[in-house]
């Protein structure tokens, strides 16, 4: 959630540390600071609750460093204040320390360790820098040393960048659960905790793996075990040009990311299908065909796309699915079947709740599967098989092109396993003809913009809550549509099953109530009509998005026909339109919602 950058070697050192947690906004966060050495005697820490803006105010002409550590921290110990924000210092103002993560037993070391100390923040990343200088003052330890004995004593997750005045031309480093990398530049090196971060600085970066140290200078990067044995890792290349996550011509990335969906669309299939077979391997279709029942996990969006993933698998594989909550699968861990299938859905690779999940289930040996839009994130590392979404980068925090994407990934993982099976349901599906007419179909959609736009003032943007239904495919795409509006527009915001209206929520509905139905699928449209007039009776303000072939004269949106499991794919671009304009209007940061963070690394 929070974000990590490093420098050491280079003299424009503020520069890029800067730069580089711009670029980690879309994270989400609520302070930022920096502390900068530049190795001749001066160093300087500056921190500033709010935007990055108000921390590049704070700096000097004067704040220049050789080395430094920056830091956008979302607040998960203590207010979002200047104390509590990163970098945190030891008491004697030796040791400089970022972190990613959540220290579940900081409390205990606290009273073991300091209890002689005077702490400044109410945070846990306080009591890890205080232990480095604690350990490294009694114990005669240099800096290495005393962080690879304080990790020792961790519990939880943790990603850290380390400063010591008395070795101000290093960075230590140590990583348990929360992402971290280190970049390799031109005569200095980096650390991120996401590669967009260090892009207009280098392409070639080094994985640090769960319980590893290391000790960075501008030369050179030693890697070791918590037992501080030596580690050998070769460095890969990032294929991502640094104009990908640029804004472009656009005033927001939720905009341009909602536009880019039709050419993501076309991607997926040109990488999926360079030939007339998909390019999936045998050894996964093989693991998923010997599978009895397949479990979806995931949170928030994916979720939501791992429900709409559900029906394309059950019905093109035929193979009974579960879908689940990440953050209550982990703890309440259901009666599994005899030889069960995991597959993860996530748009960063590093949702903590779910990799949780995937830590248990790999003890009791079972394949998974991760689906993700990161290729070297530590759920694809660290899962049996993975996937890439091939989204391209998605920087606001709600959502968009990533879920669109998920859901056509899983299809043609469907008709993949159907094929395989030699099920006529997956003979039939053209997946590559689907992509090419929900990419045409969602083309069409956003070039109504102006339509959408007076459609959500109207709707929306004045309102204090409003209603999705819809039934199957058109449940999911309610729960995901409400999602999106909440996220973005601050707006109380709910999805429900449209046949469970008179089952007690109906008494939410008020004069003028918005109430938007999907009508998607042909054996409940007339169901979902007829929960129309329930609300419509009631005073609601209805607004019906439906497929062309069950169209009536009075819908305010009509979509092209596509196979109907692959509906929700065009259905929630209106959805995802009217959370923007709604959120544009009501004058809200779209990209980055208050208290929302874009990659959830903490359970």
């Amino acid at each position: 959630m929070c974000g990590i950058v490093g420098v050491v070697g280079n003299s424009q050192t503020t520069d890029i540390l800067i730069s580089g947690l711009k670029k980690l906004e879309y994270r989400g966060y609520d302070s930022a600071g920096v502390y900068l050495n530049d190795q001749q005697g001066h160093d300087v820490l500056i921190k500033r609750v709010g935007k990055i803006i108000n921390l590049q105010k704070a700096l000097t002409p004067q704040d220049q460093g050789q080395a430094g550590i920056g830091h956008t921290r979302w607040a998960t110990h203590g207010e979002p204040t200047q104390d509590n924000a990163h970098p945190h210092f030891s008491q004697d103002q030796r040791f400089y320390l970022v972190h990613n993560g959540v220290i579940t037993n900081f409390a205990e070391l606290k009273q073991k360790y300091l209890t002689g100390v005077e702490f400044r923040s109410d945070t846990d990343t306080e009591v890890a820098v205080q232990l480095i200088d604690y350990f490294a003052l009694t114990e005669h330890l240099n800096a290495q040393q005393a962080l690879q004995k304080t990790v020792q004593l961790l519990e939880g997750s943790y990603a850290f960048a380390l400063m010591d005045r008395q070795e101000p031309d290093k960075i230590f480093i140590a990583k348990n659960k929360s992402p971290l990398l280190i970049g390799l530049a031109d005569g200095y090196n980096v650390v991120c905790s996401d590669a967009i971060a260090m892009l207009d600085q280098t392409h070639t970066f080094m994985e640090i793996h769960d319980g590893e140290l290391g000790v960075i200078t501008n030369n050179s990067v030693e890697l070791t075990d918590h037992n501080g044995q030596p580690v050998s890792r070769q460095p890969y290349q990032v294929q991502m040009d640094a104009n990908d996550v640029s804004k472009g011509t656009y005033d927001n990335y939720m905009l341009k990311e909602i536009d880019e969906q039709p050419v993501v669309l076309r991607r997926i299939a040109s990488q999926y299908f360079q030939s007339a077979q998909s390019q999936l391997s045998e050894s996964l279709l093989t693991a998923l065909q010997n599978a009895d029942r397949l479990y979806i996990v995931a949170a928030g969006t994916s979720y939501h796309a791992g429900l709409v993933g559900r029906q394309l698998i059950e019905d093109l594989a035929d193979v009974p699915v579960e879908v689940h909550i990440a953050s209550e699968f982990g703890y309440h861990l259901p009666k599994l079947s005899a030889r069960p299938f995991f597959i993860f859905l996530s748009q960063s690779g590093e949702t903590a709740d779910s990799r949780q999940v995937l830590d248990k289930v790999r003890k009791l040996n079972y394949p998974t599967l991760t689906i993700t839009n990161v290729p070297n994130s530590t759920l694809a590392r660290e899962a049996t098989y993975s996937l890439p979404l091939c989204a391209g980068p998605e920087i606001a925090v709600a959502s968009t092109k990533a879920y669109v994407a998920q859901i056509a990934v899983q299809a043609i993982l469907a008709q993949a396993l159907g094929r395989q099976k030699q099920l006529p349901a997956a003979q039939d599906f053209d997946i590559v003809q689907q992509l090419s007419l929900a990419a045409n179909a969602i083309q069409t959609i956003v070039d109504q913009k102006d339509y959408l736009q007076q459609l959500a003032s109207e709707y929306f943007a004045h309102q204090h809550a409003a209603f999705f239904i819809g039934r199957g495919n058109g449940y999911a795409t309610a729960l995901e549509a409400a999602l999106k509006l909440k996220e973005v527009s601050y707006i109380h915001a709910e999805g429900f099953a449209a046949g469970e209206l008179k089952h007690g929520t109906i008494a939410l509905i008020e004069d003028n109530t918005p109430v938007v139905a999907f009508i998607l699928e042909s054996q409940t449209a007339a169901h979902t009509r007829s929960n129309v007039k329930e609300v419509l009776s009631r005073g609601a303000h209805p607004l019906i998005i439906s497929k062309n072939s069950l169209a009536d004269s009075h819908d305010q949106l009509v979509l092209a026909d596509i196979d109907e499991r692959l509906m929700p794919i065009l259905a929630v671009v209106p959805a995802q339109l009217f959370a923007y304009y709604a959120a544009v209007e009501r004058g809200n940061d779209v990209d980055q919602p208050r208290n929302l963070a874009k990659s959830v690394t903490v359970e």
